[in-house]
């Protein structure tokens, strides 16, 4: 199973790859020495380790997703409420909430989602 979790280093350079891609590997290494100040073995090296993970693919030179990044950021979720709060939905939101009260928006938009993805 892919592991959902990235240091900021690996994720900040993911998110790079979903904005330019496809995009060819000798620009990447370009835009990461100009936006992360990466040497070109560190660009490689990650990219060869998220590819392992499954998010990306290197073919022929041409550095593209193998899930888009809503994907990853939507099951990287889901792994932190099954991690954190034994999968409770009710349980994450409380802890989320905290003393603030919701603005009338906020509990429509909420009692939208839950019409929308009640089971039956």
């Amino acid at each position: 199973m892919t592991n959902y979790q990235l240091p900021q280093s690996e994720a900040r350079f993911a998110d790079l790859i979903w904005r330019y891609e496809p995009i060819g590997s000798g620009e990447l290494v370009k835009l990461c020495e100009r936006e992360m100040n990466w040497k070109k073995s560190t660009t490689y090296t990650v990219l060869k380790k998220l590819c392992k993970k499954g998010i990306f693919q290197n073919e022929n030179a041409v550095v593209s997703s193998r899930i888009k990044k809503d994907e990853f950021y939507a099951k990287q979720s889901r792994h932190f409420v099954e991690d954190i709060f034994g999968g409770s939905l009710p349980k994450f939101l409380t802890a989320f909430i905290g003393e603030k009260p919701l603005s009338e928006r906020q509990a429509d938009e909420l009692k939208k989602l839950i019409d929308e993805h009640r089971e039956g």
